[in-house]
């Protein structure tokens, strides 16, 4: 165990962000209610080790396409407004039902560009979030998919997932999805890929790694992944990529086990938020 894995284990204010291919059942891509179940055990234990956890979900729009029986995801913002409005609300209902079985309170907050654009609303929903924590509460966060083209079109929960831990003073960041972390090439077309255990510097050369997102379901790739680094990273939060197959991996890499790969906090005292909000 490294000093930088160890150092995991203190960590407090955790943010997770878990995927839409990880909640979803592969054949039909409906939502995979125990393994939803499974998270919402986990978050609730590591709540009853003193530690604050932010949720940050996909799964809203596929949870809607379940409901209204498409099998197909959708391709016209209005379907995917359509969707994530029924989504929305059948999602959280879901986490609402497992959380207080667990004697937790979950809390919805839907963001949009605007809320970190803009000084005063980033104060605000950062203000929120303390107290919410401070309640004791688990804060699921999504993009607020319903009123906002631009977050659809071109945004993904994994950069959320980043502004929302710079936005909280977070200290780590767990994306879990379908793949193990970063490699240096696509490990599913070329066997020789190696795998890279821990990113002290994101250089030119790592940041052009960056693949598509391979899922019908998910919307972000290794690319968004690697933006969302720069920003933990340049924030202050460490980050860790992981594969969501197995759930108890948000144990084993907060106990300081060797799992996915770890980019370690490089804060830049220049960090300022409203760069990669800019014209992105």
């Amino acid at each position: 165990m490294t000093a930088e894995r160890e150092a995991l284990r203190e960590k407090k204010r955790i943010v997770i962000k878990i995927g839409s291919s990880s909640l979803t059942h592969p054949e039909t891509g409906d939502l995979n209610l125990q393994k939803i179940e499974k998270l919402v055990r986990v978050i609730s234990d590591l709540r009853g080790q003193g530690k604050e956890v932010v949720l940050v979900s996909s799964g809203a729009i596929a949870a809607g396409r379940q409901a209204l029986g498409f099998t197909e995801r959708p391709r016209k913002i209005s379907e995917k407004q359509a969707f994530a409005a029924v989504g929305q609300a059948r999602l959280m209902m879901v986490y609402q039902k497992l959380f207080a079985e667990y004697n937790q309170t979950a809390a919805q907050i839907l963001m949009t560009k605007n809320t970190m654009t803009n000084e005063e609303s980033r104060f605000n929903a950062r203000n929120t979030f303390d107290e919410l924590l401070k309640l004791g509460t688990v804060p699921i966060v999504n993009e607020n998919d319903t009123v906002s083209t631009y977050e659809i079109q071109f945004g993904d929960n994994d950069r959320l997932s980043a502004l929302v831990s710079a936005l909280i003073g977070a200290d780590v960041l767990l994306l879990l999805s379908d793949i193990d972390g970063l490699y240096t090439d696509d490990p599913n077309k070329n066997r020789k890929a190696q795998f890279i255990p821990v990113v002290r510097e994101l250089t030119p050369e790592l940041l052009a790694m960056g693949k598509g997102a391979g899922s019908s379901v998910g919307t972000g790739g290794m690319s968004a992944k690697l933006m969302a680094a720069q920003i933990a990273m340049g924030s202050g939060s460490d980050m860790v990529i992981a594969n969501a197959q197995r759930l108890d991996v948000i144990y084993e890499i907060l106990g300081g086990e060797d799992r996915g790969t770890l980019f370690v906090e490089k804060k830049d005292e220049n960090f300022s938020l409203s760069d990669y909000l800019e014209n992105r």
